[in-house]
C-alpha cells in the first residue's frame, strides 16, 4: 500500500477541538444514524458513515450498511480528507493506488466507490467526515456533491448542538450566560430546531424554522405541533408521543425520515426529520423532545426535474417506438389495412386524450375535402354510427370550411382550444352528442400544401403549443406516410395496364420462342444436307476426289460449320437472355483449358500467321461450367486471331484478384476507339466491321458478357487505340477439385454387324439420302428409310430392328407421339429410340427425354457420334 496521509500541519488543534466534543466512545445518537441514513438514500448508496478521526483511528460516530465500528487511521480513506481538508472522491478504489490493497477493498464488503465531506467546528480543524460508499465503481456529479455537503453541514450542527448538550448535561443548573449561549446556538443553527414538551406543545422554535414555514414566533408558541404538518399526519402525531412515553414502539422519537411540513400559506415544505428526546427525570408530561429539520426543498425540486426529465425521456421513446413501427412495418400495416386504426390509437396514447381522427385532404369541386382514415367512435345513436361508418369506408367527405375541422384541413390553421364550450369557433352539437372539453387539430403539410390533418380531444391535460411542437415528427412521419399511401394507390391504379403489358411480353417471348424454334429447324434441316453430303463426299475411300475436288468440298463443309456456329451463338443468346440455359458449375483448372481453346484455334492462327502464347503459370482452379468457359475462351481467342494484324500476337494470363481469378487475352491489333466502347456487348453491333471482310454476326462478345455473367463473373477490356485491345474476365476461385478415380471398363469386343437393322424415319428425301450414302459403306448393317411414323410403328412391331433413328416434326403422328407408342408395345419397348432432329431448344430436349428417346441427335448430324452412338446401341441388343 502507498505511504498513508501526511498529518496536518494544525494536528494539535485538530485533535483539542475533536477532545472538546466529548463523543469518542459515546453511545449510539439516533440522529447521527439517521442523517447517515438520509444521505444514502438520497444519493442511492448502500454505504456511509460520520466519522472521527482520532490520533491512531478512526471511530464511526453514525453508521449505515457497515459494520465496522473503528479502524485504524492510517488505513482509513477519511484521513486523506483530514490531511486536504477539502471532500474526496474516490470512483473506483482498485484503480487508486493509495487505496487498491486496502482490507476493505481486497476483502469485504469490497469497497469501490467513496465520496467524504469533512466535518469542521472551526475554521480548518477538521474533526470527522460524512462519507458514502459503494461496492461498484461510480461518479458523482456535482448536484449530488451539493447534496452531500448540504447534509454535512447538518452533520456540523448535530455535532455542535451535541457538545452543547455534553455541556448542558455537565451541570445541574444552567446559568442565565449559559442559556444565552444555548439560544445563540440554537437561533444559528443552519437547520430547523423546535422543542416542544409531552403533550405535543411548542416550548421553542429558532429563526431558521419559524423562515423555512413562513409563521411569526406568537404565532406557534404554545401551540401543538401538529400545527406545523399536513392535514394527513397532524391527527396520529399526539398518539405516537403518548404511545412512546408509555413504553410502546418508537414510531417517530429516535427515527429520521423524509417528510412535509405545512407551511403558513398552506403548501407542503419538504423536509428531513430528526426527532429525539431530552432525558431527564420526572413524570411523563415534564418530558421534552427536540425535532431537527432540515429543509430539503432544493433536492425535492432537483428530484423533480430528474423525474420530469424521466418522463419526457419516456414519452419521446414511446414516440420514436410509434414512428418506428409505423415507417418499418408500414407494409405489413397497409396489407392488414391497419396502418390508419394504428396511427390513431397511438395519437390518443401518446396524448392521454379520449378521441383522435385522422384524415386525407383531397381536392373536390369546390375547394379541399377530408376524407377520414380513422375515427374513434363518437357515435350515440344508430344514426350517427352509420353517419361514422360511411366516414370511415371514405363514402363521405368533409367540406366545410367553416368548423373547427375545417379550419384545419381547408384553412391550413393550428386550431387549439382548452374551453371547447365557451369557444365561438364551435359549431353546436346535435342533442345525445358526447360532451368535449378540449381540442386540437393540427394540418399535415408536405412542401407547404396540406395533405392531411390530425385531430384530438378531451385530453387529460390541457393542450399547448408545446405538445404541438413535440408533435413535429409524428405529424411528419404521417406526411410522409400519407405519401406513400397514394402512390401505392397510383401503383395500384397501373396494375392492370402492367398485367396487359406482362401478357403482351409474353406472347412475345413465346413468340420469339417459336420463332428461334422455327429458324433452327428450317435452317438446320438443309444444312443437315450440306454438310452431311459433304462429310461423306471428303471421306469415300471408294472413289475419292482428287485434291481441287478435295479442297472445294472442304470449303463447303467450312462454310457451313461456320453458318451452325452462327445459328448457335443467336440461339445460345436468346436462351441466356430468356435465363433458359442450364449450366452446370465445378472446380476447373484455367490452363487446361485455355492448352485446349489454343490447341483448337492454332490452325487458323497459323492460316492468319498469328502467334499464340500463354503464360498461365499457376493460375488455379475456377467455380464455372467447363463447355461454357471454353466458348467464353475460344469467342475471345478466334476475335483476337481475326482482328490482329499480320504477324500479331496473342498472348494469354493470368492473375489472382482476391477471391477471384482474372484471365487476359491481349492482341496486338489496331485497338478500338474509345467512342465505341460503349457499343462493344452490344448483341448485332459490329463496331462498322459489318462490311469488312471478316465475317460474324455481331452477337459473340455480347453471348460471352452473358455468359460470364452467369457464372457469377465480370467481364471488360481495356484498348490502346493503334496497340492492340486485352479483353479480360473474373471468375470466382475455387479449390481444385482431387481427380477422379475410375475404374477401367471391361473392354467388349465391337459387336458383328450381321444382322444389325436401322430404321430410320424421316420425311425429308435428302436427308434420307444423306444417311443412305452413310451407312451404305457398313457391312453388316441394313438402313431402312420411311417417311411417316405410322408406317415405322407398324414395321417395328412385325420386325423389331436394332436401333430407330426418328425426326420429331413428322407428317401425321409427330415422333415424340410414336416414342410414347412403341415405348408402350411389348414388341418395340427394347428397341432403342434416338431423335434425329433440326430442333434443339433445351424445351424441345425436355421432351424427348420425357418421350422415352435414348439419345437426342441434332442437325446437321455430327457423323462421328452417330457412327459412335450406332455401335453403341446395336452392341446392346445384338
Amino acid at each position: 500500500m502507498k505511504s498513508p496521509a501526511p498529518l496536518p500541519a494544525n494536528e494539535p488543534a485538530r485533535l483539542a477541538s475533536l477532545r472538546r466534543l466529548h463523543l469518542l466512545d459515546t453511545p449510539v445518537d439516533p440522529e447521527f444514524d439517521q442523517l447517515v441514513e438520509l444521505a444514502c438514500l438520497l444519493l442511492k448508496m448502500p454505504m456511509g458513515l460520520i466519522s472521527l478521526v482520532d490520533e491512531d483511528r478512526q471511530w464511526s460516530r453514525g453508521r449505515w450498511g457497515l459494520a465496522v465500528q473503528q479502524s485504524p487511521r492510517d488505513t482509513a480513506f477519511c484521513n486523506w480528507v483530514v490531511a486536504d481538508g477539502t471532500p474526496l472522491v474516490v470512483a473506483d478504489a482498485s484503480q487508486d493506488p493509495r487505496f487498491a490493497e486496502h482490507p476493505l477493498v481486497t476483502g469485504e464488503p469490497g469497497l469501490r466507490f467513496y465520496a467524504g465531506v469533512p466535518l469542521c467546528l472551526e475554521p480548518g480543524l477538521v474533526v470527522g467526515v460524512l462519507a458514502v460508499l459503494d461496492s461498484q465503481p461510480r461518479t458523482l456529479n456535482e448536484e449530488a456533491l451539493r447534496q452531500l455537503e448540504l447534509l454535512a453541514g447538518q452533520a456540523r450542527a448535530l455535532l455542535r448542538l451535541r457538545r452543547k448538550r455534553h455541556m448542558l448535561n455537565e451541570q445541574a443548573l444552567l446559568s442565565d450566560s449559559r442559556l444565552a449561549r444555548y439560544q445563540a446556538i440554537t437561533q444559528g443553527a443552519a437547520a430547523g430546531i423546535v422543542r416542544i414538551d409531552g403533550r405535543g406543545l411548542i416550548q421553542e422554535i429558532n429563526d431558521y424554522a419559524l423562515n423555512l414555514l413562513g409563521y411569526r414566533r406568537d404565532e406557534v408558541l404554545g401551540h401543538n405541533v401538529s400545527r406545523l404538518m399536513p392535514a394527513r399526519w397532524a391527527p396520529h402525531h399526539d398518539h405516537y408521543i403518548r404511545n412512546y412515553l408509555e413504553g410502546g414502539e418508537a414510531r417517530v422519537i429516535g427515527k429520521g425520515r423524509r417528510v412535509a411540513a405545512l407551511h403558513r400559506n398552506g403548501h407542503s415544505v419538504p423536509v428531513h426529520l430528526a426527532v429525539g428526546q431530552v432525558h431527564q427525570s420526572g413524570p411523563h408530561e415534564h418530558a421534552e423532545f427536540i425535532g431537527i429539520l432540515t429543509d430539503l426543498s432544493e433536492m425535492h425540486s432537483a428530484e423533480q426535474r430528474e423525474r420530469r426529465a424521466a418522463e419526457m425521456v419516456a414519452r419521446q421513446q414511446q414516440l420514436l417506438s410509434v414512428l418506428h413501427k409505423g415507417l418499418t412495418d408500414y407494409h405489413a400495416l397497409m396489407s392488414g389495412n391497419r396502418l390508419w386504426a394504428f396511427l390513431q390509437d397511438a395519437l390518443r396514447t401518446l396524448t392521454g386524450s379520449d378521441y383522435s381522427l385522422i384524415g386525407e385532404v383531397l381536392p373536390a369541386e369546390n375547394g379541399p375535402a377530408l376524407k377520414v382514415h380513422a375515427i374513434t367512435d363518437l357515435s350515440w345513436s344508430e344514426a350517427s354510427r352509420q353517419l361514422m361508418q360511411r366516414w370511415q369506408a371514405g363514402e363521405m367527405l368533409l367540406t366545410n370550411p367553416d368548423s373547427m375541422l375545417g379550419r384545419v384541413f381547408a384553412g391550413g390553421e393550428t386550431v387549439l382550444s382548452n374551453d371547447l364550450a365557451e369557444d365561438p369557433r364551435r359549431g353546436g352539437f346535435p342533442p345525445g352528442h358526447p360532451p368535449l372539453h378540449n381540442f386540437l387539430g393540427v394540418p399535415i403539410l408536405d412542401d407547404g400544401e396540406v395533405i392531411g390533418m390530425f385531430a384530438i380531444a378531451n385530453g387529460r391535460d390541457d393542450y399547448s403549443q408545446e405538445l404541438v411542437a413535440w408533435l413535429e415528427p409524428f405529424t411528419s412521419t404521417c406526411a410522409l406516410l400519407i405519401n406513400l399511401y397514394r402512390q401505392l394507390n397510383e401503383r395500384d391504379a397501373f396494375t392492370e395496364q402492367l398485367r396487359q403489358t406482362r401478357d403482351e411480353a409474353e406472347r412475345a417471348s413465346r413468340a420469339k420462342t417459336e420463332f428461334l424454334s422455327s429458324m433452327s429447324h428450317e435452317l438446320r434441316t438443309p444444312l443437315n444436307a450440306i454438310m452431311g453430303f459433304a462429310q461423306l463426299l471428303l471421306n469415300n475411300q471408294r472413289t475419292p476426289l482428287d485434291e481441287r475436288q478435295h479442297r472445294q468440298v472442304e470449303q463447303i463443309y467450312k462454310s457451313g460449320n461456320h453458318l451452325l456456329t452462327l445459328i448457335n451463338e443467336v440461339l445460345d443468346l436468346a436462351r441466356i437472355e430468356a435465363g433458359r440455359i442450364d449450366m452446370s458449375f465445378e472446380a476447373i483448372e484455367v490452363a487446361d483449358v485455355v492448352r485446349e481453346a489454343c490447341d483448337i484455334l492454332s490452325p487458323m492462327a497459323q492460316q492468319q500467321h498469328i502467334r499464340l502464347q500463354p503464360q498461365m503459370g499457376r493460375c488455379g482452379a475456377v467455380t464455372a461450367d467447363y463447355t461454357r468457359l471454353k466458348q467464353v475462351l475460344l469467342n475471345l481467342l478466334s476475335n483476337a486471331i481475326k482482328y490482329n494484324r499480320p504477324q500479331g500476337q496473342v498472348h494469354i494470363g493470368c492473375r489472382c484478384e482476391g477471391e477471384r481469378l482474372r484471365i487476359s487475352v491481349r492482341d496486338t491489333g489496331p485497338g478500338i476507339a474509345a467512342d465505341k466502347l460503349s457499343q462493344l456487348f452490344q448483341p448485332f453491333n459490329r463496331l462498322g466491321a459489318e462490311n469488312g471482310a471478316i465475317e460474324g454476326t455481331g452477337v459473340g462478345l455480347a453471348l460471352t458478357k452473358r455468359i460470364v455473367e452467369q457464372m457469377q463473373g465480370e467481364i471488360g477490356v481495356e484498348t490502346v487505340p493503334g496497340e492492340g485491345c486485352e479483353f479480360w474476365f473474373c471468375l470466382p476461385l475455387a479449390t481444385p477439385a482431387p481427380a477422379a478415380l475410375t475404374e477401367a471398363l471391361p473392354s467388349r469386343a465391337p459387336a458383328e454387324g450381321a444382322g444389325r437393322t436401322v430404321l430410320y424415319v424421316e420425311d425429308n428425301p435428302a436427308n434420307q439420302r444423306l444417311l443412305s450414302e452413310l451407312f451404305e459403306p457398313l457391312d453388316g448393317v441394313e438402313l431402312t428409310c420411311v417417311p411417316s411414323a405410322e408406317l415405322a410403328f407398324e414395321m417395328a412391331c412385325a420386325s423389331p430392328p436394332s436401333l430407330i433413328l426418328m425426326d420429331i416434326n413428322l407428317p401425321g403422328m409427330s415422333g415424340l407421339e410414336a416414342a410414347l407408342l412403341l415405348g408402350r408395345h411389348p414388341r418395340t419397348r427394347q428397341v432403342p429410340v434416338v431423335a434425329l432432329s433440326a430442333r434443339a431448344m433445351p424445351e424441345e430436349l425436355n421432351q424427348a427425354r420425357q418421350a422415352g428417346f435414348r439419345d437426342y441427335l441434332t442437325k446437321p448430324v455430327d457423323l462421328p457420334r452417330l457412327l459412335a452412338l450406332l455401335e453403341t446401341l446395336t452392341g446392346e441388343t445384338s
